[in-house]
């Protein structure tokens, strides 16, 4: 299973993960933008802002707040490995780990 993830810089750094990157651009959408107080934002670009979220579009949404607020959000939608003990077969591991490069002596 892979996910698309995304990092809110700041201290300390938020990180959502989804399942998608569509998925991801809602969640920041809702978790971040729209917890943003109004009156922070220049009326004009607090419109804008409002207008995307309310036609949902989510990415929209976030390069709006973006720009308005000078935050940064690394999105990545290339995938992030969920590992989970089901990955690993029983039996399999101890075959696995020999195969990899540290067990190759260079012979």
């Amino acid at each position: 299973m892979t996910l698309a993830y995304a990092v809110v810089r700041g201290e300390p750094p938020d990180v959502y993960a989804a399942e998608d990157i569509d998925t991801l651009h809602r969640v920041l959408a809702l978790e971040v933008v729209a917890a943003t107080p109004g009156s922070s934002l220049p009326s004009g670009v607090r419109q804008q802002i409002r207008d995307a979220l309310l036609d949902e579009r989510w990415g929209d949404a976030v390069v709006g707040w973006m720009d308005a607020t000078d935050s940064v959000i690394d999105v990545y939608s290339s995938g992030l490995q969920v590992w989970t003990p089901e990955r690993f077969a029983e039996g399999l591991t101890g075959l696995a780990l020999q195969l990899r490069p540290l067990f190759d002596d260079g012979h």
